[in-house]
């Protein structure tokens, strides 16, 4: 591969899985190179941006990459063409460009691109070579710069007006917003009492019927408290009851689309507890495998070949009742999805599953259910719903509902479908029924669910914010920066993050502003289509940020981060209470006068009400190398017992 022969080739991909892939469908007279990602980049020491030059980048070497570059100089020297196979989104449009440019003018150069790595997409983008998309690097280009801007100006106002060392993003500082707000209207919330109320009722068959409260006197009404709820059940138990009527009706159920970025995301989070960047990682490495297509993507678009292979499959596999009349396609709901590229699905439909040490064998069997579910008929149902009118001293209405399976459809392929039909007893109109019990429980409103990284990647996409390709960032960067913790899979803001929030909400409340930032996002797209201009862009956004942030160091009032209280006196001075803290390494303890007194101590989260299973000692939550939540015993090393799960 590596030989120079006459009218050789060299093709430059991002990563040596992606160089092994394509070297199967290439001959003789290609050599595939790795680039490792970017070779430039902003630098990292100074802001690198001419403010007053049109926003102009000084782009630096990724540090390094000098090895690398050296490498594709070597390889480029005496062939024909380079050919620029990165990723066909904006990062790898940046990473195409910035490596002709370290290669030089003296090569001939072209782009090519593709949604899957197979052979027919290979030789196919062979055939239609281009140059880079520069309306797609300027949006890449624009992102980076405006990134740069912010953070590089809020981030020293943070240290002035919070405490050093923090940092802010434009995009990340409103993840974080979502989820402080969220712990503030859990904080607020107020229960409220309500009453749900059963009835088992004996059929002429003498079978148990259970009906539930729906209606009083023909209308909608909640019972709200005890004195109500007393009422109610002692007219119900001098009641007679009816069956007024019996209702049966068909009812289909139609597969979800094929999986986009954001559903694959939530998907695997909710059924395998895996996080966006384990989701990511590992879907990049199946892409990379020629497994599936590309997995950075809003579509829902499908190949009309893809589909074709589905629906043989189908009916083969299957038979022709799980097959619809015609093909399924949907629509995606995204302003930003781009009509070129694909929904995630298998390059080959027939291949059901993958022989895989790793965990990413789970996720493709994923994909590749999903895919298939969508291009079948619906799963049908028989639905029963039985209305009882009982007559004391008001006329109620209590309902029965029940459900059958009649027909399988897409449910298939649904490796987790478990058949749960809800049969009822067999009534007619007009049957008298005996009452057996009343069943009364009371209950409370629940105040709202923390996010977890499926219901925040939700939002994050309902309201516009980030991009496929940014979710997983996002969401690990916020939790990096000891903003937002995570706990039981569920997402905490820090004090740090309570702090900053209540700083940055209070004085750049445009920068964190939800529909200004999705707004920003759509701009971003309007760049990559050629219909706004980039520099226009970042000086309408930089002009008044600059004389806000200008504005906010003279006359801001410094935030106070506060801190929970640990529940002992400082061993050292005796006087005030050890204090937790929230430092760049995450959590630790200290005395509340800090830095006056210099105690300090590592953290240890007890899990209460639980005792290890070894030697009955204190477990605490520990954190892996990787960043991944478990339990040990508190004292270890003695003992060593540890787990994944929270135990009981």
């Amino acid at each position: 591969m590596c030989g120079n022969l006459t009218a050789m080739k060299l093709v430059v991909v991002e990563s040596p899985t992606k160089a092994k892939t394509l070297s199967k469908f290439l001959g003789s007279g290609y050599k595939i190179e790795a680039s490792m990602g970017h070779v430039r980049d902003l630098p990292k020491s100074k802001l690198g941006v001419d403010t007053e030059k049109n926003f102009e980048p000084e782009y630096a070497v990724v540090k390094g990459k000098s090895k690398v570059i050296a490498k594709l100089r070597k390889e480029a020297k005496g062939v024909d063409e380079v050919i620029l196979a990165t990723d066909q989104d904006r990062e790898g449009e940046a990473i195409a460009f910035h490596v002709q440019y370290l290669l030089g003018d003296k090569h001939k150069y072209s782009r090519i691109v593709f949604h899957e790595i197979t052979k027919s997409a290979i030789l196919g983008a062979l055939e239609k070579k281009g140059e880079v998309d520069m309306k797609l690097l300027e949006a890449q280009q624009a992102r980076r710069i405006l990134d740069r801007l912010v953070g590089y100006k809020l981030s020293p106002v943070l240290w002035r007006k919070v405490r050093r060392g923090l940092s802010a993003g434009r995009v990340q500082s409103v993840a974080v917003r979502l989820v402080v707000e969220k712990e503030d209207e859990i904080k607020s919330f107020n229960p409220v009492e309500y009453w749900e109320v059963g009835v088992d009722l004996e059929t002429k068959d003498k079978e148990t019927l259970r009906v539930e409260l729906n209606k009083i006197e023909g209308k909608k009404m909640e019972v709200g408290s005890k004195k109500q709820a007393d009422e109610v059940i002692g007219d119900l138990k001098k009641a007679s009851y009816l069956v007024e009527s019996v209702k049966e009706r068909e009812s289909k159920r139609y597969s979800v689309p094929p999986f986009m970025t954001s559903t694959m995301q939530r998907t695997a989070s909710t059924r395998f507890g895996y996080s966006a960047k384990k989701t990511m990682r590992e879907a990049q490495q199946l892409y990379e495998k020629g497994l599936i297509t590309y997995h950075r993507t809003d579509s829902l678009n499908l190949a009309a070949s893809a589909v074709a292979q589905a629906r043989e499959f189908i009916k083969k596999e299957f038979g022709k009742d799980y097959l619809p009349e015609k093909p399924n396609y949907y629509k995606s709901n995204s302003k930003s999805a781009q009509g070129a590229h694909e929904a995630i699905r298998p390059t080959k439909p027939n291949r059901q599953s993958i022989e895989s040490k790793s965990t990413s064998s789970k996720l493709y069997r994923l994909i590749w259910e999903r895919f298939m579910a969508s291009q079948m008929t619906p799963a049908v149902f028989d639905k029963t719903v039985i209305k009882v009118e009982a007559k004391g001293n008001k006329i109620y209405e209590l309902v029965a509902k029940g459900e059958r399976l009649k027909f399988l459809g897409w449910l298939k392929v649904n490796s987790r479908f478990k058949e749960m039909n809800q049969d009822l007893a067999m009534v007619t109109e007009g049957d008298s029924l005996q009452l057996i019990k009343v069943l009364p429980e009371q209950k409370f409103t629940q105040p709202p669910s923390r996010y977890n990284e499926a219901s925040l990647i939700k939002v994050l996409e309902q309201k516009g914010i980030g991009r496929p390709s940014t979710y997983a960032p996002i969401i690990s960067t916020i939790q990096l920066r000891q903003y937002v913790e995570k706990k039981e899979k569920r997402l905490y803001p820090t004090t740090v993050g309570f702090a900053v929030t209540k700083f940055l909400v209070g004085n750049f409340s445009k920068v964190l502003d939800y529909e200004f930032t999705a707004k920003m996002e759509d701009n971003l797209d309007g760049v990559a289509h050629g219909k706004i201009n980039w520099v226009k862009l970042l000086s309408d956004f930089y002009s008044p940020f600059e004389k806000k942030v200008e504005k906010v160091i003279e006359k801001a009032k410094r935030v106070k981060i506060e801190v929970e209280k640990f529940g002992q006196k400082c061993p050292d001075c005796k006087k005030n209470d050890v204090v937790i803290r929230v430092g760049r390494f995450g959590k630790f303890l200290s005395c509340e006068s800090f830095p006056e007194c210099k105690y300090t101590a590592t953290y240890k989260q007890i899990v209460e009400g639980v005792v290890c299973e070894d030697c009955g000692g204190e477990v605490i939550v520990k954190k892996s190398r990787k960043g991944r939540q478990f339990f040990g015993c508190g004292n270890y090393p003695k003992c060593k017992w540890a787990s994944w799960k929270k135990p009981k």
